[in-house]
């Protein structure tokens, strides 16, 4: 069987670009539909949910504010709670006031006693009062904070703990010697960050044989 295209080529051109037009203008139509709806469900998320959203939470605002404004005492709850959070600070900035006691088991010798410490951590510095068996044991004492160095955990070096070590009054009688030591302590030692450690004595400086192992200051 024979066909025979009795459409000419124009005609044919003609249909194509008709159907390409009809096909372009559906596809733009739903297009333009889809953004008509997406348009719509933006505007009713904004005015509509978004708004309710934003009601809401002024609603609950002013909810806890009427809450909050009613509470007695407000003022002084959170000037409390302003310095609870602001206590940790505090703790890390004060002195480790509680290692002294490790530091007299260490310093003081085994027969010597103390009767009054004063210790200024503005100032650092020490007064130590107390009694002894003798002089000797006194002196030994003075020896042990003047020879005393201290390491810090994780450095290198050690470090005079004490300086100024000062025996700034003593009294013998037959049985004892009473004694007051002034002394100014490095503060690294009671520094809250740092791991230290004391050793007590040492070997003293080659002028120290030449030298009275006791500073004597004279009394008032």
């Amino acid at each position: 069987m024979i066909q025979f295209n009795l459409l000419p080529d124009v005609k044919q051109e003609y249909i194509k670009t008709q159907r390409l037009k009809r096909l372009v203008i559906g596809v733009s139509m739903a297009l333009s539909a889809l953004v008509v709806v997406v348009f719509m469900a933006l505007i009713f998320t904004v005015y509509v949910v978004q708004k309710g959203s934003i009601n809401n939470i002024n609603h609950e605002i002013q909810t806890s504010s009427n809450t909050l404004k009613s509470t007695p005492n407000l003022t002084t709850i959170l000037t409390v709670q302003s310095q609870l959070t602001s206590l940790s600070s505090l703790d890390s900035q004060s002195p480790a006031a509680s290692r002294l006691f490790g530091y007299l088991s260490q310093l003081v010798p085994t027969s010597a006693t103390i009767s009054d410490l004063q210790i200024d951590f503005t100032q650092n510095t020490m007064t130590i009062t107390g009694n002894a068996p003798s002089l000797a044991v006194v002196n030994n004492f003075v020896d042990n904070l003047k020879y005393t160095a201290y390491t810090i955990s994780g450095e290198t070096g050690s470090h005079s703990a004490f300086s100024s070590v000062i025996l700034a009054g003593f009294g013998i009688n037959s049985t004892t010697a009473n004694y007051t030591i002034n002394l100014n302590f490095d503060p690294t030692i009671f520094n809250n960050a740092d791991t230290v450690t004391l050793s007590v004595g040492g070997n003293p400086p080659p002028a120290a044989a030449q030298q009275p192992s006791i500073i004597f200051e004279k009394g008032n």
